[in-house]
């Protein structure tokens, strides 16, 4: 057997991570909505418990569970546990959702840190010392082998030395402290380096949220799904330099990769809170010098962390070459499948808190031009924002829009009223998007939560249309699942993002659109998934970006210049003189 299989098989065998039986029996689909609604209906905790084990179960006996749903069943059960006192119990429940996130990694973006330190907390109330230094021990593996270094490992070393007082052991506490200390002395030149393993580019985001802080000063846990007031900031988010666009690079067990990385993996590595006034003078210094003064500001969808809102906003960014500053705006959802009801009932309020911050964003930015892209029920905090800015600015038709180009990426918004809306939304920006999808897991689930309300993000035969907005289905890209985010996981949609912020062409000469008509005579568009070479559009934009004046003839020199491929460069060619000829 190879060396790198048995340090697996080792690995692998000492954790604790819940156990996942593969049966053949295939059993039908759990749906996460229906059953958070049957559970919200029951106040025992026995038999709360009990639903969620039998919830478990369905999934275990499924061929292609849904791991997601999985880890949020297990983490409500260890709620539960918690709730009724069950000390042990809970501290092995949540060592296991450690040990579940490392081992599927590549399959559930999921931080094992915060479960780690709950079960290091438990294990010790429970007075099971042995068992929390073990999983201290865990911690500060998993930190070291992603390259930490310095005051969070002092911490972990800290709190195994206070354990071993709590044993009697004083000569294990005061070795365990004097460790701490030399953790904190600064590590020899060149342990770590920027360029080590491929290297990697930070990607500063500038964020809003009312999201309320954690108390946790872990960045990937510093904000949690609680309700805040608004707080403003940069999140530092390294982009590992072979990265795949598309993708959010995590660890793998498979890999023997038992930490993150910076140099292998996408990660939020500093969260950086600021003054109103300092936030804005910052942003403003970052955009004096930039030939195009422009942001995009991101709100994220349903089911979505701050960290990881956070990384998808600096992965969009760099994917797209944006030369622009990326701002996110991150409202409290909770991040968990099994809280879509929860997370309805808080997204609304951040819309007015939205509005309010891109009123701001307008005043006080420095840019010229804002761009916006929602995903999902984030749609819901947007509608409400710019209906909001609309009714308060008084913009009426012709008036000079306040804002570029406005995404509606899969809106989970009726659509009715998100046709209605639009009436009073449509001067506000340069043109309106709405990206659609008939594959769509959550707006399935909302549709049926909602009386077989259409929603605005689906295609199909209702999908909604008007001469207000552009309607593209983007059903071609595939289905999104849970991760619900096919917006940003192809880059053929980025491309279309990206030729819209560049030059507002419509979809008639977009890149893969393909005119389509309802059966009530309205215009949609559908795109084709490789109707175009939608990774090299971006690279050729991004060259043409900051030019103010582009003729056939730049797009010619260039195209020559990096394209080797006479066939690719002549279809790429003929596509980008679509974009800068003067339209009819």
């Amino acid at each position: 057997m190879r060396l790198a299989q048995i340090v697996l098989l080792s690995f692998l065998s000492t954790c604790a991570f819940v156990p996942f039986p593969a049966l053949a029996q295939q059993v039908s689909p759990f749906d996460p909505v229906g059953f958070e609604i049957t559970l919200s209906g029951v106040t025992d905790p026995t038999e709360r418990l009990t639903l969620i084990d039998a919830a478990i179960a369905q999934l275990e006996a499924d061929k292609t569970p849904d791991l997601e749903v999985y880890f949020d069943l297990s983490e409500m059960r260890l709620d539960l546990l918690r709730a009724a006192d069950q000390t042990l119990l809970a501290a092995k429940a949540a060592e296991g959702l450690a040990d579940f996130a490392t081992s599927r990694s590549a399959e559930i973006d999921r931080n094992p840190l915060p479960y780690l330190d709950l079960a290091a907390a438990l294990y010790t109330k429970a007075e099971a010392y042995r068992e929390a230094l073990r999983v201290l021990d865990k911690a500060i593996d998993y930190r070291t082998n992603g390259g930490q270094s310095g005051q969070p490992i002092a911490d972990l070393i800290a709190r195994k030395a206070e354990i071993a007082t709590l044993r009697g052991d004083q000569a294990s506490a005061e070795r365990f402290r004097q460790m701490a200390a030399a953790a904190l002395k600064p590590v020899e030149a060149g342990a770590r380096s920027a360029d080590g393993e491929g290297g990697f580019s930070a990607v500063n985001v500038f964020y809003a949220t009312d999201r309320a802080r954690t108390g946790n000063n872990d960045p990937a846990d510093f904000y949690g799904y609680g309700r805040g007031d608004l707080e403003y900031g940069v999140v530092t988010v390294t982009i590992p330099k072979q990265h795949v666009p598309g993708a959010i690079e995590t660890p793998s067990i498979w890999k023997l990769e038992f930490g993150p990385s910076p140099a292998k993996h996408v990660m939020v590595e500093k969260v950086d809170p600021l003054d109103v006034n300092d936030y804005f003078s910052r942003m403003n210094n970052e955009l004096e010098h930039r030939e195009r003064k422009e942001i995009v500001v991101f709100v994220h969808g349903f089911n979505t962390r701050f960290d990881a809102a956070a990384k998808r906003a600096a992965q969009l960014a760099y994917d797209m070459d944006y030369r622009g500053l990326p701002v996110l705006y991150s409202w409290p959802s909770a991040g968990q499948t099994m809280r879509y009801v929860a997370d309805t009932a808080v997204v609304r309020l951040s819309g007015r808190r939205l509005a309010y911050f891109l009123e701001d964003l307008r005043n006080r930015s420095g840019a010229d031009t804002i761009h916006i892209v929602a995903h999902s029920m984030g749609n819901r905090a947007l509608t409400d924002a710019l209906e909001i800015l609309a009714l308060r600015n008084g913009v009426e038709e012709g008036d000079a829009p306040l804002f570029g180009q406005v995404f509606f990426a899969a809106p989970d918004v009726d659509a009715g009223l998100f046709k209605e809306m639009m009436k009073t939304v449509h001067p506000i920006a340069e043109r309106l998007t709405l990206y659609t999808s008939h594959n769509d897991w959550a707006l399935v689930a909302s549709r049926k939560l909602h009386g077989d309300a259409p929603r605005a993000g689906q295609g199909g035969a209702t999908v909604a249309t008007d001469q207000l907005f552009d309607t593209i289905d983007m059903s071609d890209l595939g289905e999104d699942m849970l991760a619900h985010t096919y917006f940003a996981d192809d880059s053929s949609a980025l491309a279309d993002i990206v030729s819209l912020i560049w030059k507002n062409p419509p979809p008639d000469v977009r890149c893969g659109m393909n005119r389509d008509m309802t059966e009530t005579g309205q215009i949609t568009w559908k795109y084709q998934k490789g109707g175009c070479f939608d990774k090299m559009m971006i690279g050729m934009i991004s060259h043409l970006w900051d030019q103010n004046s582009i003729t056939p003839a730049d797009v010619s020199n260039l195209v020559g210049r990096l394209v080797v491929d006479k066939a690719e460069a002549s279809a790429l060619e003929g596509r980008l003189d679509t974009y800068i000829e003067p339209q009819p």
